[in-house]
């Protein structure tokens, strides 16, 4: 069986599991170009694809879902897609989630772990990281995501802080958890302040 079919009927089942948990909501699929540079970097990954997903009966925000990342580092039939919470529609978040698939395809992204984005994820926002943890706006059922020759995990991709990040390393993930909950952050709050 070839690799490319694999990885065609993985972003399928992505794709076809994303659409069934947004039921009611209105659901883009865009081909992401990722180009020539990034492309070299990602050669499994024919097509990336990014899921936009309005607002709607589950969730108030908007929703960008990678379809793709799966055949990039799956040990197997087990790899990840990333969503990321946004507060508008804007290809800011496309590329963020590109980004993150390049990161992932050569430092093999899992939970807990984090990466540097270089920049604020939105201008004027404190947030310059993002970490990868449980999807908690969204739930396990968007989570586990079952393929046809494996299964995705569905990871949230979260814009977090240098402070925020320097707290995890002295105390932990659990704890830096806890700040958000006890904060109760809003995590499509460009401008909300940072929990360290």
């Amino acid at each position: 069986m070839f690799e490319s079919e694999r990885g065609l009927r993985a972003t399928a089942g992505v794709e076809a599991h994303v659409r069934d948990f947004f039921t009611g909501h209105a659901i883009t699929v865009s081909d992401y170009e990722l180009g020539r540079g990034r492309r070299e970097v990602v050669p499994k990954v024919p097509n990336l694809r990014i899921l936009t997903v309005s607002p709607g009966p589950r969730t108030d925000s908007w929703a960008y879902i990678t379809a793709g990342c799966w055949s990039t580092v799956e040990t197997g039939g087990h790899g990840f897609e990333f969503v990321l919470s946004a507060p508008v529609r804007d290809e800011r978040f496309a590329d963020l989630l590109a980004m993150t698939a390049c990161y992932h395809a050569d430092h093999h992204l899992d939970l807990e772990h984090s990466l540097p984005i270089g920049e604020p994820w939105l201008p004027g926002s404190p947030c310059d990281h993002l970490l990868i943890s449980l999807p908690y706006p969204y739930g396990p059922d968007l989570e586990h995501c079952p393929l046809p020759d494996g299964h995705a995990r569905i990871l949230w991709v979260l814009p977090v802080t240098a402070a925020e990040m320097a707290y995890r390393r002295e105390h932990g993930h659990e704890a830096l958890e806890q700040l958000f909950d006890e904060h109760a952050i809003v995590p499509t709050d460009p401008r909300r302040p940072s929990v360290a």
